[in-house]
């Protein structure tokens, strides 16, 4: 039953072999809580893991089905991409961002998690005197241990005191040596949930001009935003990107998120036409392919995979192309985690905690996907420690990056009257050992 005792998290972290759980990478993370669950005999709460806390999209599902029924699983895909899903990735980045990217330049992978791996290995190759990934904190902690593994210099900064007009002084800073070849971020931002304004991304698009670095943007949570209504193709409001301000950029647009299609391992790349043609000497005396793209396609990707699930190819084309046609209202569906950030928020900070990264410019942050927490001057590894023998599984800040004191939470999992209810009660728990008099 929990509370559980410091001695019995001290025993799982040792027969698991996690010296430290503050860095613990977010699966290892997961293995902890179970653990614990099985000494508890209760459930833990789970707010570490973003699994889709809504019901894959129909429409993928009936196109992947119909796509193996006609006999594609016994056919490689085109490494490139089946010429469905490239026009649809075209159209949709027009409709839903008004940004223009050929449809020869959308090429699909194995989730964003496999474009970041790859493309993060081109881009260390692309220029000798470039090897060094600018990573803004704080941010999703698979993207550090992928530079990590392919042997890359990382710079970084928690953008939690740069925002605005601080931000140009600070990449001008970052980026003065010449040795960024890349930077990268997520937008809406995980962990924080903070969303770049447009004059922050002007920035971002403009510093990258001037220093010649490639902005990889991930787009996981793309439109969930909700202070907008981003929902109506071909329509303003137009989801905010980087790409309006610079031709150096690579969009990440996965379907794990935005169609609750994350088993599937299905993602599309994004290049502009600029960044896919260049040429680099070293790639044509390499792969024997001058171009960025060609070398990504043919050299990279076919290496590391041979191609994306040829059936999934098809269920990301048919969702894309039904957003576009105003069939598939993704943002509509996805606006329920608004919903339950909301709810759960106040279950926080109705008992002491407050939010971390709180502010976008003038206007608080959106209800969406994750929010940051804190409690007093705890630091992050005592906050997800003491959180844990409460029955609730969070990651802390500092494994994202962040400087700032607090964890992550993630409200997918929360789904249920039930849920929200035992939440409320492990929290208040939590709060009636470590709170004073005036939050009891």
């Amino acid at each position: 039953m929990y509370p559980l005792e410091k001695s019995v998290l001290d025993n799982v972290l040792a027969h698991l072999e996690i010296p430290n759980i503050t860095s613990a990478t977010i699966r290892q993370i997961v293995s902890v809580s179970m653990a614990m669950e099985r000494e508890a005999g209760e459930r833990c709460i789970h707010l570490e893991l973003g699994n889709p806390g809504l019901p894959a999209e129909a429409i993928g599902i009936a196109a992947e089905c119909a796509a193996l029924n006609n006999g594609v699983a016994n056919k490689y895909p085109d490494i490139g991409g089946i010429p469905q899903l490239k026009q649809a990735g075209s159209d949709f980045l027009k409709a839903f961002m008004d940004v223009d990217v050929p449809a020869h330049c959308i090429v699909p992978t194995v989730g964003s998690m496999q474009g970041s791996f790859t493309l993060m290995l081109l881009l260390k190759q692309r220029l000798a005197e470039r090897d060094t990934m600018l990573i803004i904190n704080p941010g999703f902690p698979a993207q550090r241990h992928q530079a990590k593994l392919l042997g890359m210099n990382v710079q970084s900064f928690d953008i939690y005191n740069y925002r605005g007009k601080a931000l140009e002084a600070k990449l001008e800073e970052e980026m003065a040596s010449g040795r960024i070849t890349a930077m990268i971020y997520s937008n809406p931002n995980n962990p924080a949930w903070t969303n770049l304004t447009d004059e922050e991304l002007e920035i971002i698009g403009r510093m990258a001009t001037k220093h010649d670095v490639i902005v990889m943007e991930d787009m996981a949570y793309l439109g969930m935003d909700f202070r907008k209504d981003f929902s109506k193709p071909y329509e303003p409001p137009y989801i905010p990107t980087v790409a309006k301000y610079t031709d150096n950029y690579i969009l990440l647009v996965s379907a794990s998120k935005i169609f609750s299609y994350a088993g599937q391992r299905i993602a599309i790349v994004c290049m502009s036409d600029k960044v896919f043609s260049r040429h680099y000497p070293f790639f044509e005396s390499f792969y024997e392919m001058p171009a960025f793209g060609d070398a990504y396609i043919y050299g990279v990707l076919y290496c590391s995979s041979s191609g994306t699930s040829h059936a999934s190819q098809y269920a990301m084309a048919a969702m894309l192309e039904a957003a576009v046609k105003g069939e598939l209202d993704f943002v509509g569906h996805t606006s329920e985690y608004g919903r339950r950030a909301g709810l759960m928020k106040k279950l926080f900070t109705d008992n002491g905690f407050h939010i971390v990264y709180s502010i976008d410019g003038d206007k608080p942050i959106s209800d969406g996907f994750f929010f940051t927490v804190g409690y007093k001057d705890m630091e992050g590894g005592e906050l997800q420690e003491k959180l844990l023998m409460h029955g609730i599984s969070t990651i802390s800040l500092p494994s994202t990056g962040s400087e700032q004191n607090g964890v992550r939470v993630t409200v997918s999992t929360v789904c249920s009257d039930e849920d929200f209810e035992l939440l409320a009660k492990r929290l208040k728990a939590f709060n009636d050992v470590y709170g004073d008099v005036k939050n009891q």
